[in-house]
């Protein structure tokens, strides 16, 4: 379940998910599944070779994409979500929902 974007933000991350670019969108996230995260961060991109290598820098796996509603993103939580959004300079979108 998404909540606490709006929404803009999530049509942003739509187009510019099918421009081809690498988009960020950061939103709570509830699964009980994954005890203590409380937000994912949807990394997206139309481009399957751009968002390939994109993940590979951060050791993520290419089976990882998930391809759900025409929109490829890497779903990232817990350290990965953190680590990664720090060396992306994003980490004003995790404190948002801190």
């Amino acid at each position: 379940m998404a909540f606490g974007i709006t929404r803009s933000e999530l049509d942003q991350w739509k187009r510019q998910v099918k421009n081809g670019q690498i988009a960020f969108l950061t939103h709570y996230w509830i699964d009980k599944r994954f005890p203590g995260c409380n937000t994912v961060t949807k990394v997206g991109c139309s481009n399957i070779t751009v968002l390939i290598e994109w993940g590979k820098q951060y050791g993520l796996k290419e089976e990882w994409i998930d391809w759900k509603e025409n929109y490829p993103h890497f779903d990232l939580f817990g350290h990965y979500e953190y680590e990664i959004m720090e060396k992306e300079g994003h980490l004003d979108r995790l404190k948002r929902f801190k």
